[in-house]
């Protein structure tokens, strides 16, 4: 069992020189006996080398890694099997972390008003026609309403009802604005999450609303 390979090999009664001794020291390679083969094995060169799975946590002492013993470009998003690259944070759990790629691109999807633009858009107020928000993040919408000399019934109120994915209608008040000799106008907005369907209508007690623009942002 050799652990180390001579460098040189003598035969019975040759004359040593110092060239020859020279070679058996420096021309000397590890033996593979000197070397366990799990942890540690002799690479092509004949040095002693540490096999790739040969470290384990168990054999690092506490404390014995640093961040200053860590090479930069050892350190590779190959390597770091619990950070997720995913745009969707489907993948996502509360062990993994993520990219700032894909952190940027996630809150950039959901966030209302980053790549939206307000639009003019046609609605009605009848309580009947509906509308999706059919986009993949929350939109805004705004509606202007107003009533011009209509006399003593000058109240103005808009309401929404908004369906949610998998919900039921409800409603909820736009504008409800106590008018002043004929004289009513207010703008109310509300938010529309993804997936929902929404209409319009009119309140009871005023008559009925001609002067109205619609906005969205989206």
């Amino acid at each position: 069992m050799a652990i180390i390979n001579k460098g040189t090999a003598f035969s019975n009664g040759e004359q040593l020189s110092a060239n020859k001794l020279n070679d058996l020291v420096d021309a000397a390679t590890f033996g593979t006996d000197s070397v366990d083969n799990a942890s540690t094995i002799v690479n092509a060169n004949g040095a002693i080398t540490v096999r790739d799975s040969g470290v384990t946590a168990a054999k690092l002492a506490t404390g014995a890694v640093t961040t200053a013993k860590i090479l930069d470009d050892n350190v590779t998003f190959a390597k770091l099997t619990d950070v997720i690259d995913d745009d969707t944070m489907v993948t996502a759990t509360d062990t993994t972390l993520a990219t700032s790629e894909s952190i940027k691109a996630y809150v950039d999807s959901v966030t209302i008003g980053i790549n939206q633009t307000w639009q003019a858009v046609t609605r009605v107020i009848d309580d009947t026609t509906e509308y999706t928000n059919s986009t993949a993040k929350p939109i805004t919408v705004l509606v202007n309403a107003r009533y011009i000399n209509v006399g003593g019934a000058d109240d103005l109120q808009v309401y929404m009802r908004i369906k949610p994915s998998g919900g039921s209608f409800q409603a909820l008040p736009l504008i409800d604005e106590i008018g002043f000799s004929g004289y009513s106008a207010n703008t109310g907005s509300a938010i529309i999450p993804p997936g929902s369907i929404y209409k319009f209508f009119q309140g009871t007690g005023g008559p009925t609303i001609t002067d109205f623009q619609f906005y969205e942002l989206r």
